[in-house]
């Protein structure tokens, strides 16, 4: 989701999963202390949006690792 858009409010998020937004919470602050994505508070809400360097990092590593 969050890669499919430039920024994504986690309003936007939560209710599309069936989870706690306590476990959601989770989930978004692992992706965040990875670096793969980053957030900003405005107001009442944050909003999330991917590192793509960090991704495209991560896929070219994965893929040297993947292949014979």
């Amino acid at each position: 989701m969050i890669a499919a858009s430039p920024e994504l409010c986690v309003c936007e998020i939560t209710p599309a999963f069936e989870l706690s937004s306590a476990t959601i919470s989770h989930h978004l602050k692992t992706l965040r202390e990875a670096g793969l994505i980053d957030c900003e508070r405005r107001g009442t809400f944050v909003y999330y949006w991917l590192q793509s360097d960090a991704v495209a990092a991560l896929s070219d590593l994965l893929g040297r690792r993947l292949l014979p």
